[in-house]
């Protein structure tokens, strides 16, 4: 008898990483690999959808990114206008809501408007959850939670993980499964400090527009490997 296949991860976020160097290694501007790139997240977003995933979340923009080129800057604000406008009929088609994580007043007002429209026209999309995460970063998503809570009148020893855990960001989402970073690199980048403390981590030398299906399900046959404990120890099963 065949063995039940084993639930995939709930909630998987990604740092899609090495879209400058998949352009360089092309002899192509840095923009190239970043188009790239958004095509390469529409086919994990279908990926995710047909393996049962709830919930993707990827880091589009960090806080930090703000320090590069002028030029590249434009040029990736640019891209999440085309994009949504490009995708956003397809995304909706497929039953994805859409939902954007991060700081949004330092944006212009023009890509706010995309964002909104994207979420609302989206709101309704139960079959996955795409968490966009743009001028997002971990720390300061911790911050903004504190400052919710005071704002909220939450007394001091009220204050524990679970109450402020409500003000974080993506308070709807469940803490992530599974994290994933490309490219490489093998650090978080301040993506996603609170929510990834028991989170299993798979760091994949694999560019970012070059990864698919494949990189997936490595990524999630790796995530099953794992023994998670959430800092306890799980009982030896009973002697038959």
């Amino acid at each position: 008898m065949a063995q039940d296949r084993p639930a995939p991860p709930r909630h998987v976020a990604i740092v899609m990483d090495g879209n400058g160097r998949w352009a360089k290694k092309r002899f192509l501007p840095r923009f190239f690999g970043h188009k790239a790139g958004v095509d390469s997240l529409v086919k994990v977003v279908q990926a995710c959808i047909a393996r049962d995933i709830e919930y993707l979340t990827v880091f589009a923009f960090s806080s930090e990114n703000w320090k590069r080129p002028s030029d590249e800057v434009s040029g990736l604000m640019g891209l999440v206008l085309a994009a949504v406008s490009r995708y956003l009929a397809k995304m909706g088609a497929m039953g994805v809501r859409i939902r954007i994580v991060g700081d949004r007043d330092a944006v212009s007002d023009k890509l706010r408007n995309a964002w909104n429209e994207a979420e609302s026209s989206t709101l309704h999309n139960t079959r996955l959850t795409l968490n966009v995460a743009f001028n997002y970063g971990g720390r300061w998503d911790i911050v903004q939670a504190c400052r919710k809570a005071i704002e909220a009148g939450v007394p001091a020893a009220e204050l524990t993980e679970a109450r402020l855990s409500e003000f974080m960001a993506m308070s709807y989402a469940p803490d992530p499964d599974l994290f994933i970073r490309t490219g490489g690199e093998v650090r978080i980048s301040n993506f996603l400090l609170w929510q990834a403390a028991y989170t299993e981590f798979v760091f994949s030398d694999c560019l970012w527009p070059e990864f698919g299906e494949r990189e997936l399900d490595a990524a999630i046959a790796a995530f099953h490997e794992r023994d998670r404990r959430f800092g306890g120890v799980k009982e030896a099963p009973a002697a038959a």
